[in-house]
């Protein structure tokens, strides 16, 4: 197996480093569904990180397993030099085969070649007795049975979060071992702001031969594009100038809370690639949503109804007492709403640009139906349990057993209480009970990586310099390593790109009206 080392994030900059670190190996240099880190580029990014040997996995713990003292020292002293004063050797106590040859062989070792040794504990699951359901877990993921005898067993059963007091036990033979874990400890100091939005920075074209900031554009642009709006809505000028006043006294109102908050920059972005759609082939919505309530959104192009004519409010969408970033939900021709991200990567750089991760959750049925599999019961015992978790549209459903006394305010759902047959099998066969209660333990842990439908990050510069981003095996596009909700608490901005085959269809209604109609050559829905 490839080695492998812990790194530590000291400081902020060793915060940026390992995101890069990370991006890289996900986004470059995958072999057999494994990012790898090249030696080059620890070089390149080590500083602000600290480095554990990576114990029997790591290079030093391979060689010395495998009996090579040279080689062992040789890779101690290369990563010693790429992490000066900040490299240990890292020894683990789990109950594996190996573990205590390891331990002596690398204590010699560093007293010979006067380096620190740290103790770690490969951590797998949380206490002792979730070994049976994390074994469950493991055998999930590779199609295994729990019950083969031939199976490989990776982990042990003590490898659960130990409190310090058996960790020291552990470890007592080997002080300073442990009094490194505390140094450590200290060294490592990371500050994150979160909850701050952090956009891209808009480039402002020169307006009549002057340079613009961001606001006098934004207000600019906005005034220019009602003007625009006015002579459409109303063509005759009498009529226009007497509507002029209340679409003027509602711009600036929305005008001041937009600039107020500080967020002239998402608009003018969203206009600019909406602006790019619509020149560019690519059907967008008319608006959707709370958005369509905002006149400035109507002028800058980006909404196709004026809310003043349908009473529709600006606070719904923004609201100065609710300080949240504006959202607006884009629909764009399914087919053509990659040329629009793409024209997003070309406009603010490859490396700004991703879309965002989502995590998927084992949910009650297929927890049972999984759980089911490897612990060798029959298909058709599973799949009547399952089929007795309530399954309504919109309502999760906890296979957990309800507390008693029940807390006020309890919202969950509880399977066993809304289908008493459930609640009658668990109490009567031995085999239901040991299902549930395994698939308890399993319920709501992470299975799967996937991409978000919508959301496209824009970051002001690098993404690495807020999180790390993951590459699907056979994919081309970089995804964040956080969910959409860790990436707006790191101060990226999302922005909404929905694919709508309706409005596919519509545009190849609409070409077949133009090619096959007399008089039809320039059909628009507008």
């Amino acid at each position: 197996p490839m080695p492998r080392v812990l790194l530590l994030v000291q400081d902020h900059q060793g915060y940026l480093n390992l995101c890069e670190l990370l991006a890289r190996a996900w986004t470059t240099n995958v072999v057999r569904e494994q990012p790898l880190v090249k030696r080059e580029w620890l070089q390149e990014l080590g500083a602000g990180l600290i480095l554990l040997s990576g114990a029997h996995a790591g290079p030093v713990g391979q060689a010395l397993l495998a009996g090579d003292e040279t080689r062992a020292a040789d890779a101690a002293l290369q990563l010693a030099s790429l992490f000066p004063h900040r490299f240990y050797i890292e020894l683990q106590r789990a109950g594996r085969a190996d573990d205590e040859r390891h331990v002596i062989a690398a204590v010699q070792l560093a007293a010979r070649l006067h380096l620190p040794v740290v103790a770690t504990h490969p951590v797998q699951f949380l206490a002792a007795d979730d070994y049976e359901a994390h074994e469950a877990r493991v055998c999930i993921a590779e199609g295994e049975i729990l019950g083969n005898a031939r199976r490989v067993r990776r982990f042990t059963r003590e490898q659960y979060f130990k409190p310090a007091a058996e960790m020291a036990a552990l470890f007592d033979d080997i002080p300073s071992a442990v009094a490194n874990t505390l140094e450590i400890a200290r060294r490592c100091n990371l500050s994150l702001v979160l909850g701050k939005p952090q956009l891209p920075n808009f480039p402002i074209p020169p307006v009549d031969g002057r340079q613009l900031s961001t606001e006098e554009y934004f207000r600019h642009v906005s005034y220019e594009g009602l003007e625009a709006r006015l002579r459409h809505l109303y063509p005759d000028e009498a009529e226009r100038e007497r509507q002029r006043p209340r679409y003027v006294e509602r711009l600036e109102f929305e005008l001041g809370t937009i600039l107020k908050m500080g967020f002239p920059g998402y608009f003018l972005i969203v206009s600019d690639f909406i602006k790019w759609a619509k020149e560019n082939g690519c059907p967008v919505g008319p608006g959707r949503g709370s958005g369509a309530g905002s006149l400035v959104a109507y002028a800058l192009l980006i909404t196709d109804l004026d809310p003043l004519q349908y009473n529709l409010l600006f606070e719904r969408f923004l609201n100065p007492e609710r300080v949240s970033m504006p959202d607006f939900d884009i629909d764009f021709c399914q087919a053509n709403r990659d040329r629009v991200i793409d024209y997003v990567k070309d406009r603010y750089g490859k490396d700004a640009v991703s879309q965002i991760a989502t995590f998927g959750t084992m949910a009650a049925r297929a927890a049972i139906r999984d759980v089911g599999r490897v612990m060798d019961f029959s298909y058709g015992f599973c799949d009547g349990i399952s089929k007795l978790i309530p399954n309504k549209p919109g309502m999760s459903v906890t296979l957990q057993y309800p507390p008693v006394p029940k807390k006020e305010g309890d919202k969950n759902n509880y399977a066993i209480e809304m289908e008493p047959a459930l609640a009658e099998r668990i109490e009567k066969e031995e085999d239901v009970r040991t299902l549930i209660e395994m698939a308890q333990k399993l319920e709501g842990m992470t299975r799967n990586i996937g991409m978000h439908a919508g959301g496209v990050l824009i970051a002001p510069g690098k993404l690495t310099d807020f999180c790390p981003l993951y590459m699907q095996p056979g994919s081309e596009s970089a995804v964040s390593q956080f969910d959409k909700d860790d990436v707006e608490a790191i101060g990226l901005v999302k922005f909404d790109f929905l694919g709508l085959a309706t409005l596919t269809i519509l545009e190849i209604a609409r070409e077949f009206i133009m090619k096959r109609h007399q008089g039809q050559e320039h059909f628009d829905y507008a």
